[in-house]
């Protein structure tokens, strides 16, 4: 099934202020579930909405709390999220760091103890209208075992790297540690279908495509093996560091599910660089030349980061988010 995005915004902003937020910020909070449903990450749009509002009735987000300055250090801002709502507290933090950019050239925020900023590559996009390059990355609870582990002691800390361009349609990279994100497993359950590759281990320790088996054992692939998990401790240790929040384990050991997490951005202003339209004909140039490359399947697109994402909107936008029927249902009962 379909459903209209104005329906979906109107519905889930009703649910929002049923649970005590604020208008400006139920539509706020409403705005970056539907776009990144109309983007096509409905595993951290519309399939995780029923999820966020679970949290706030259980009290893990706390919607009269406001997210606020700890540190100022120039072009460096250490935010406290006060486990306020994750995406707002994430959109409104991304907008002090493009500020900091515009008067710095480059600007940066630590956000410590807050909690899940739904979809990641949503700040990317945010940094890449404004003209802003960025680098954004999450720690997230332990859900991914380190490279020769068993355990799931380190996160999937997804990262995203945005790169503006003059006609909006922004290269933006965003992805998590593990072969595959929890809510790309938990979409593949729901349609009770494969993953295309291998993306962790079953419960005899084998790799295996069937997400069921992935969620059991709590093991993910990390991407490129052992330095995908080199790449999810650095991420993590560096949050935690500059943000002075827990880390993975620490989030596991101390809050058992996931909140009081860290966050970073960093932007940078490509407006103010003396060389910007050669650079922005370079990434022209690049691109034509990725796309026009020979292909291993000649019905199979070679595409740049973000590209899937634009198209979809587009026809998001015409013929209506796609909903699993189940989910939908589950929402309209909130």
């Amino acid at each position: 099934m379909r459903i209209d995005k104005d329906e979906m915004f109107n519905k889930f902003i009703d649910i929002l202020l049923s649970r005590g937020l604020c208008e400006k910020d139920s539509k706020e909070a409403a705005q970056n579930f539907v776009e990144s449903s109309l983007d096509g990450m409905y595993s951290h749009g519309v399939n995780r909405f029923p999820r966020v509002i679970d949290y706030i009735d259980k009290g893990i987000i706390k919607v009269d709390n406001k997210e606020f300055v700890e540190q100022e250090l120039g072009a460096l801002e250490i935010i406290n999220g006060n486990l306020a709502m994750g995406n707002l507290v994430a959109k409104h933090s991304m907008d002090r760091a493009i500020k900091l950019a515009k008067k710095h050239g480059i600007g940066a925020v630590a956000i410590r103890n807050t909690n899940h900023w739904m979809r990641a590559g949503a700040y990317g996009w945010q940094a890449a209208n404004a003209n802003c390059a960025s680098i954004c990355w999450t720690n997230t609870i332990s859900n991914m075992p380190a490279w020769g582990g068993i355990e799931a002691l380190i996160g999937n800390n997804p990262i995203v790297f945005s790169i503006p361009r003059e006609n909006k349609e922004h290269i933006v990279v965003d992805m998590a540690m593990s072969q595959f994100s929890y809510g790309k497993i938990e979409q593949m359950s729901l349609e009770n279908k494969d993953l295309p590759v291998y993306g962790g281990y079953d419960t005899k320790g084998n790799l295996t495509k069937n997400p069921n088996e992935i969620e059991k054992t709590q093991r993910p692939l990390p991407i490129g093996y052992w330095k995908g998990s080199a790449l999810s401790i650095a991420l993590d240790l560096f949050a935690s560091l500059i943000a002075g929040g827990l880390t993975s384990p620490l989030i596991k050991e101390k809050c058992n599910i996931e909140y009081s997490i860290c966050q970073m951005m960093i932007v940078i202003d490509s407006t103010r660089l003396n060389h910007l339209q050669r650079g922005n004909t370079n990434i022209e140039e690049t691109i034509k030349q990725i796309k026009k490359a020979r292909r291993i399947d000649s019905n199979t697109e070679i595409r740049y980061p973000g590209e899937r994402e634009y198209k979809t909107r587009l026809e998001n936008k015409k013929l209506g988010i796609p909903v699993n029927q189940k989910i939908w249902d589950s929402i309209l009962k909130l």
